[in-house]
């Protein structure tokens, strides 16, 4: 079987983002790495993507960065997730399940 993998909706990043800083704080490449062992490789979020969506999360005030010592001894900064930013993933995982739904209906049309 081939390599499944899919591209991101605009704006889901954000809250695959927040969702897993939501289990515990990790810095960028833990976030990779967790998001792609949790759609079983199906995301791959590259650098180009993750780096200036923390950004604008950080800027948001969703998530909150500090600079630390990643597992092999390098800096690394880790990012955890805000009061604002659980809020934020409510309304995102509300919001999500009401695309879900109205795509659902499209693909289900006769």
């Amino acid at each position: 079987m081939g390599e499944r993998k899919a591209d991101l909706l605009r704006g889901t990043l954000d809250m695959l983002i927040l969702k897993t800083l939501s289990l515990q704080p990790m810095h960028g490449l833990g976030i990779t790495r967790r998001l792609e062992q949790i759609t079983d490789g199906v995301f791959q979020v590259k650098p180009g993507s993750l780096f200036p969506a923390l950004h604008r999360l950080e800027q948001e005030g969703w998530i909150e960065g500090s600079w630390g010592e990643s597992e092999n001894n390098r800096r690394a900064k880790y990012y955890r997730l805000t009061g604002a930013g659980r809020s934020r993933l409510g309304k995102e995982r509300e919001n999500w399940g009401h695309v879900v739904v109205a795509i659902s209906k499209v693909l289900e049309a006769t």
